[in-house]
């Protein structure tokens, strides 16, 4: 019987448990964070039989390109699009999160998921 997740929060905290789950079963390797996440949201993926979509953006910070998740319940109403390629787009890092200030002053929080540089 395929598992129907209410919010978005059941959806992410099924994939963390499941991600926790691989990472024990691999002796608790470490730096496979994102491989572990990737295939635990592909299992959930086929078991419930949903297509997963997460909504993210992708931003430079000084050669470093990051590409943040974002909850689009938690979003403060942000709406893509906002920013256009080569904007200028003031940022704060905070562990895995990587806040965005969008033009109306608020801040778009999300998570990261995948670094490069």
């Amino acid at each position: 019987m395929a598992h129907k997740f209410r919010t978005a929060s059941e959806l992410q905290e099924a994939i963390r448990s499941r991600a926790v789950e691989l990472y024990r079963r691999s002796g608790k390797l470490e730096g496979q964070d994102a491989e572990n996440w990737y295939q635990a949201e592909a299992e959930i993926a086929r078991e419930t039989g949903a297509h997963l979509t997460r909504p993210a953006v992708v931003i430079n910070v000084e050669g470093v390109v990051y590409t943040g998740e974002y909850d689009l319940a938690g979003s403060c109403e942000y709406l893509p699009g906002e920013w256009k390629a080569g904007d200028r787009v003031p940022v704060r890092l905070e562990g895995d999160k990587l806040f965005l200030r969008r033009p109306n002053g608020r801040e778009l929080e999300t998570s990261v998921v995948k670094r490069i540089g």
